[in-house]
């Protein structure tokens, strides 16, 4: 079984355009995504999935100068983008991270791909019913998945967003929602406004040292002690995906 990480990244965000290239401690967010999840267990590929886009050459570059590996394809068809990056690195299985996730956790990763591998779902993720803080996000599903869904979907919503063709037909899927058993989905870890980004900032200098990765379990108990860090962008209301 081949397990792919595909990480969807491009320069063109609405709210915070060029926000995977910032720089904390001298590396771009590209860079810290693809750091917290080297450690993850039961990977085999890390595939950063960017556009044909000029303006995404950059992120081509930066792919190469971390090491990894980079598939350039549709701008607006994410699932087309998706569902080929996957196949051209013979995927089975696909872990679905979005380049906006600098403080994903490959702990949780690992134990999602771990449960995953050891049941017969079709779909697991902490997304749909949430209690992780957001900005720790991971789908995992099948490429037989995912290819039912690039040949099926056919809305331009379910195109964008990869997995909606997944988990909004039930009946078809075998899905599995991932759950913390406290819940902390107030929590936004998320980069995509400016009041992220200064949040994740004050973030990394509390708790960041070269080459050193920190788990969720320290920001939330650097959140707990220092509760005004949540203020910062508790008022920022997410785009929904469907819209």
């Amino acid at each position: 079984m081949t397990a792919v990480v595909v990480i969807q990244a491009r320069m063109g965000s609405t709210r915070l355009p060029g926000k995977v290239m910032r720089k904390i401690y001298g590396k771009t967010i590209l860079r810290h995504v693809v750091d917290r999840i080297t450690s993850t267990k039961g990977i085999n590929e890390i595939v950063i999935a960017t556009t044909e886009s000029a303006l995404d050459d950059v992120i081509v570059n930066e792919a190469k100068a971390i090491g990894v590996n980079v598939f350039r394809g549709n701008e607006n068809d994410v699932l087309d983008r998706y569902y080929k990056a996957a196949s051209s690195y013979k995927a089975d299985t696909v872990i679905r991270v979005t380049s906006d996730c600098p403080l994903i956790d490959s702990e949780i990763l690992s134990s999602m791909i771990s449960h995953y591998k050891s049941t017969n779902f079709d779909y697991v993720s902490n997304t749909i019913k949430r209690t992780f803080p957001r900005g720790l996000d991971a789908e995992i599903f099948s490429f037989k998945s995912l290819e039912e869904a690039f040949y099926n979907a056919s809305s331009p919503a379910f195109r964008e967003h990869v997995t909606p063709y997944i988990y909004n037909n039930r009946g078809d899927f075998k899905i599995y929602d991932y759950l913390n058993p406290v819940d902390y989905s107030k929590y936004r870890w998320t980069l995509d406004t400016i009041e992220d980004w200064h949040l994740i900032e004050k973030i990394y200098h509390e708790l960041y040292e070269s080459k050193q990765i920190y788990y969720w379990k320290n920001i939330l108990s650097l959140i707990e002690k220092k509760p005004e860090l949540h203020h910062i962008n508790m008022h920022v209301e997410q785009k929904k995906v469907l819209e």
